[in-house]
């Protein structure tokens, strides 16, 4: 079918009762390009749930008008939409067409029984959120939108599923199923021809075959092909292919895909095309901070770009569906993915969350997955849930069976886990749990140690024969075992289970030494998610540090204003923060030490917080007015000691545990260096140094061009820095940003985790001296963003626009 992007020319407004604009004036719609968040706008306040991040929830409605031309009379006309949030209706000239309750799912609605043909149409989308999710899901058409036209005997919309299910070093083979639809009254024969093309574009397979369709009926035609001397697919290499199918004179399609091989066992774990792989992983929410929940191709490459440059090759989608512009950037990177359907199965962790859709919708909403992922070479694992309390039951077991054996008969070649949280599924049989302790305790077990912290609490659960035995079905079922914060069963069930393979698909980000080692000790551990890879919106302040008077308790939920969850390794603008960068040193992927220093304002003070709270040290040396006073300097390094020096001198050598330092000097303006040792021989140094004379606003483009019409994206980074580009962290002020030329600012703002500016504005404050404006491009030309702030030249740059590339 020809598919055209069906972006443009929207219009949105918030949903009302027909029967009260009957008696006050119209709210009037707004135009809009999709992809579209509708609740980024929205005022926050205190009446909300900080979950959400104090967004309100709300219904909305989209409308388009758009013509169809007489010649497609009689073909079929289906409209795709890769993700509308949440309750999705829609409506095709005032008639009910279809809709989707889940958020995440694709779905396609035929629309050729509803068309005028020669005249213009109208299509209308109606989606709501309201207390249904434990994190910012954003609202509305947040997701690309397509049209596809064909005719009555076609290949289906995703019917061309391509796997390689023999691949040596001497050949791959390559099977191509087509889906073959025939809407007519008559029995249609044709020849379906597939050319396989390599990186290159140059055909190396192809192959025939007439297949005959019955009317009113489809048909799978397959056929086996064989690629000599193969281009793997791997993570530093991932060498993309593309399958041509032709029908005839009728219909053609094209996919991406990539040749690899998955192997999987106890003994040598993950294996991609023979090689071990431990997966180095990244949870991350699907929010791309301040655009909100709009996917778009470049924000996308952009997230997986900057997640592999910190050391990650994995991600886990979290805790759903992803979109199929993420897929595509982790196809062409070299990034792993495991898929994720759900958070909720039948019993809710919101009000109105998925819970009450789930019997009715589950097995649409997984078919929807697979046949989305299943060309995917990026994509080698599904999730069936997330910390799903049913996992602890004989029932739950019983529908995690039917959900993977669901994944499995639609794809074979991809395993299959769940994200159980031990302690969630057993939290109905706590008392007797508690019980158990207490007899420990009186026996001198020392369980009070074990429960300094939740994480020691959750993994002291996780531990127990409780456990052991409540969970061993709905692990069993599994091709791979997740587990949330549970690395105290990784040893454990070596000899417990010595066939479980297990993941450890959530993890606390300050136990990633002590977890990286036991992925690298026990083969049957595959590898490491850290909660979380990227910043997002709501479960506001879960890792912001705490500092607490002597009556006062930790809370896990901030007030408002807060706005992000404060524990991603990367914030919200895709900038470092301290704990990616000792990531990076666990994972031996950076020789050099790296340098953080805390707020000196809150030296001395006790700090505490969640099991996800890094400590508040940032990459600066810029303290006005702190001069003379004291500051703690944290340093990461792979080493047996680290040396620092103020100004050139020392402030002494200390030797590192569990790759880190700490030094309690007094903060003196000028440069911070570094020195990591390891045999007495220098291995690396980092420096920081403190910003200087007048402060000056920079202007940055990430890329020198960008495309109009392909979902590119201009990405604007703004910073106050000196003369030299020390950024001067300790100096934010107010930006403004004008946009003139072929594009509109689609976000602005930065990564302050308690703001109550809104992104959708021209005007933000600085946060750590930093800023990102995001531009989205109109059309072919020049756009010229301008900014300004108070005591600093303005700052003006201009980014060529080129028209979009044709497929």
């Amino acid at each position: 079918m020809i598919r055209t992007s069906f972006n443009d020319g929207w219009q949105v407004r918030p949903k009302v009762n027909p029967f009260a604009e009957l008696s006050g004036p119209a709210v009037p719609f707004a135009p809009v390009t999709l992809p579209h968040d509708a609740m980024i706008g929205r005022t926050r306040s205190t009446a909300e749930d900080g979950a959400g991040a104090y967004f309100p929830g709300g219904a909305v409605e989209y409308r388009k008008s758009f013509p169809v031309p007489e010649q497609d009379r009689g073909k079929r006309i289906v409209l795709e939409f890769e993700g509308v949030y949440r309750d999705a209706v829609v409506f095709l000239n005032g008639a009910y067409a279809g809709q989707r309750p889940y958020g995440y799912s694709r779905f396609l609605i035929d629309a050729d029984r509803f068309l005028k043909f020669g005249e213009d149409n109208e299509v209308r989308v109606e989606a709501r959120t309201h207390k249904d999710s434990r994190w910012y899901t954003g609202a509305g058409i947040y997701r690309d939108t397509w049209m596809l036209v064909g005719g009555v005997v076609r290949i289906a919309p995703d019917g061309v599923a391509v796997s390689t299910p023999d691949v040596d070093a001497e050949r791959a083979v390559v099977e191509v199923a087509v889906t073959v639809v025939n809407d007519s009254i008559e029995i249609a024969t044709h020849d379906l021809a597939i050319e396989l093309r390599d990186p290159d574009g140059a055909v190396v397979a192809d192959g025939a075959t007439p297949v005959t369709v019955l009317p009113g009926e489809s048909t799978t035609a397959r056929l086996r092909l064989y690629v000599p001397g193969p281009r793997l697919w791997n993570v530093d290499n991932p060498a993309l292919y593309r399958a041509e199918a032709t029908l005839g004179a009728l219909d053609r399609e094209t996919v991406t895909f990539g040749i690899r091989s998955l192997r999987l066992d106890p003994v040598h774990g993950l294996r991609i095309n023979g090689e071990t792989v431990k997966l180095r992983g990244a949870c991350i929410h699907h929010d791309n901070g301040i655009i909100g929940a709009v996917s778009a191709p470049a924000a996308e490459r952009r997230r997986v770009r900057l997640l592999k440059e910190a050391g990650f090759n994995a991600i886990r989608m979290s805790h759903h569906p992803a979109g199929p512009a993420l897929l595509d950037a982790c196809d062409a990177l070299g990034m792993l993915m495991i898929d994720e359907s759900f958070d909720v199965w039948t019993s809710g962790k919101s009000e109105f969350d998925y819970h009450l859709n789930f019997a009715d919708w589950w097995e649409r909403d997984v078919e929807a997955m697979v046949v989305k992922d299943r060309n995917h070479p990026s994509v080698i694992m599904y999730s069936i849930g997330n910390e799903i309390s049913e996992t602890g039951t004989p029932a739950g077991a019983a529908l995690g069976r039917k959900l993977a054996e669901k994944v499995r008969s639609l794809d074979p070649t991809r395993y299959v886990t769940n994200g159980i949280n031990n302690m969630l599924a057993v939290m109905a049989d706590l008392a007797v749990l508690r019980q158990q302790r207490q007899e420990r305790q009186e026996e001198g077990g020392g369980i009070n140690t074990a429960m300094a912290n939740a994480g020691d609490m959750m993994n002291a659960i996780a531990a127990s024969e409780l456990v052991t035995g409540k969970t061993a079905q709905s692990y069993a079922l599994l091709d791979v075992a997740g587990m949330n914060y549970s690395e105290s069963r990784y040893a454990l069930d070596k000899t417990l289970f010595p066939n479980r393979i297990i993941l450890g698909t959530e993890t606390f980000p300050t136990r990633i030494d002590g977890n990286w080692a036991l992925v690298r000790e026990h083969d049957h551990v595959i590898g490491d998610f850290t909660w979380t890879g990227w910043d997002y919106l709501g479960e506001v302040g879960i890792g912001r540090p705490q500092y607490l008077g002597a009556d006062e308790r930790p809370e896990f939920t901030a007030p408002y204003p807060y706005l992000l969850a404060g524990c991603g390794d990367i914030d919200i603008t895709g900038h470092r923060r301290p704990a990616s960068y000792y990531r990076q040193i666990v994972f031996g992927l950076r020789s050099q030490p790296y340098l953080a220093v805390r707020r000196p304002e809150h030296h001395d003070r006790t700090v505490t917080g969640t099991p996800w709270v890094w400590s508040d040290a940032i990459a600066s040396w810029t303290w006005p007015g702190f001069e003379d006073k004291p500051v703690t300097v944290e340093v990461y390094a792979d080493a047996d000691e680290v040396e620092l020096l103020i100004n050139g001198h020392s402030a002494g050598r200390r030797a590192l545990d569990r790759f880190r330092t700490e030094f309690e000097v007094t903060y003196q303006p000028g440069d911070l260096v570094a020195i990591a040792y390891r045999d007495g021989q220098e291995t690396g140094r980092d420096l920081v140094r403190t910003a200087t004379g007048p402060i000056r606003l920079y202007a940055q483009p990430e890329q020198p061009s960008v495309a109009a019409g392909s979902g590119d994206l201009a990405y604007v980074t703004l910073t106050l820095a000196d003369n030299d580009g020390a950024v001067h962290t300790g100096a934010d002020r107010t930006v403004t940003v004008t946009i003139e030329g072929d594009g509109e600012l689609l976000g602005f703002g930065g990564a302050n985790p308690a703001t109550a500016e809104k992104f959708h504005q021209t005007t933000h404050t600085t946060y750590e001296g930093r800023a990102l404006a995001v531009v989205r491009p109109t059309g072919p030309g020049e756009i010229r963003l301008v900014a300004t702030a108070p005591g600093c030249e303005a700052a003006d740059v201009l980014i060529p626009v080129e028209k979009a590339a044709q497929p």
